[in-house]
């Protein structure tokens, strides 16, 4: 589904944490990270337990030039993903948040991305 059908569906009062998330993927998907982590924080906020999206948060957060928001939501996307039992997601965000500790402190922040994509 494209980005102007989700948003219409939001516009309509359909507001749900999937419909959240897949406009965030999509604005994401579309290069607009700012649109993105819009969308996944508030899906995040409807369901706190969704672990695909903090991940998808970190990622959208650090597109935006925000690697401190991104380690944020990554850290408390494995503390929900652990709870869960989903492992894949842990996994890829301690991955993240480790490539995250080692760029310098001048360096390219999304390069963090750039490698686990």
């Amino acid at each position: 589904m494209n980005i102007e059908a989700l948003e219409a569906m939001l516009a309509s009062g359909k507001d749900s944490a999937l419909l959240r998330f897949g406009l965030g993927k999509s604005w994401l998907d579309a290069g607009q990270p700012v649109h993105a982590a819009t969308h996944l924080a508030r899906c995040v906020a409807l369901d706190p337990e969704y672990s695909a999206a903090w991940k998808l948060l970190g990622r959208a957060w650090l597109a935006g030039g925000q690697p401190q928001a991104a380690r944020a939501a990554w850290q408390r996307g494995l503390s929900v993903a652990g709870s869960k039992g989903d492992q894949q997601a842990r996994k890829e965000m301690q991955v993240f948040l480790r490539r995250l500790d080692r760029v310098p402190q001048d360096g390219d922040p999304s390069a963090v991305l750039a490698k686990a994509s």
